[in-house]
């Protein structure tokens, strides 16, 4: 999956750290695209000797490699380089540098959201001690908003209920929700499933979870059994496709990037609990 860098490691311990030449530095223009350079599976991103401003923010190391982050427009220019989305750059690259731009644009999504304080209206300025906006006028603090998402996968004997989405993402996919208020991730597994397919679902089970900077969501993976009939009434404003396939008939994903995906492939290889 896409988080799984290892022998790499991320640490993203938030230190006021100043730039050196050696770091990288991101940046994502006003539709949420990062200016880097595509490599051979590879991705290159700008450094600290390219810049002639400071960029605002450290956003974590993988090994010893810094990462930061500039908020504003940067004069940096180089034909090698290009503004690339993250689904752009999911279907052409991988490794670390993928989870890097990935983390860092879901901090990036933060920091730009959250430029004004939600109690007061007052600008809100980067805290120097962690990783947190401050209120200079009420004290509000904001600190990185991560939500909970599940995916499911509802199996029938040698089935596994794969679905598509309307929009977006093209490839087959599993059922997948956010949590709501007041609700546990299983009450989230049981909803959304009802929700999506019509179908009714029994003992579920925590499989693995995943960080999806894209989204800005923490997915919690879950197997189950569909419950008593389970014929599908699908919900047509959020999926296009929705039917019960054998395992040994399964399409996995282009990569293996995705919870999702490693699901699906436990499945099919009938390695699932």
């Amino acid at each position: 999956m896409i988080q799984d860098i290892y022998p790499s490691r991320l640490d993203n311990n938030y230190v006021d750290y100043n730039m050196s030449a050696e770091d990288f530095v991101l940046w994502f223009n006003s539709e949420g695209k990062v200016y880097v350079r595509i490599g051979e599976e590879r991705i290159g991103f700008v450094t600290g000797s390219d810049m002639k401003e400071s960029p605002d923010v450290y956003l974590f190391s993988i090994d010893d490699q810094k990462y930061f982050l500039s908020l504003d427009e940067v004069s940096f220019q180089d034909p090698e380089y290009g503004y690339y989305s993250t689904r752009e750059l999911r279907d052409r690259s991988s490794g670390k540098e993928l989870f890097a731009v990935f983390t860092a644009y879901h901090l990036w999504k933060w920091y730009t959201d959250n430029r004004y304080c939600g109690r007061c209206a007052e600008r809100l300025y980067l805290s120097k001690k962690e990783r947190a906006l401050m209120c200079p006028s009420c004290g509000n603090v904001v600190y990185p908003r991560i939500n909970p998402a599940v995916i499911v996968g509802v199996i029938k004997g040698e089935k596994l209920l794969i679905t598509r989405y309307r929009s977006g993402y093209a490839h087959n996919a599993l059922v997948a929700g956010f949590t709501e208020i007041g609700e546990t991730l299983e009450e989230t597994v049981v909803r959304e499933v009802m929700e999506e397919t019509g179908v009714r679902v029994k003992n579920i089970r925590y499989y693995k979870s995943q960080p999806w900077g894209m989204a800005q969501d923490i997915l919690v993976g879950f197997f189950c059994e569909a419950d008593g009939d389970s014929d599908i009434h699908m919900d047509e404003s959020e999926l296009k496709y929705a039917e019960w396939v054998n395992r040994e008939n399964i399409v996995l994903q282009p990569n293996n990037l995705s919870l999702t995906n490693e699901m699906m492939k436990m499945f099919k290889e009938g390695k699932s609990s």
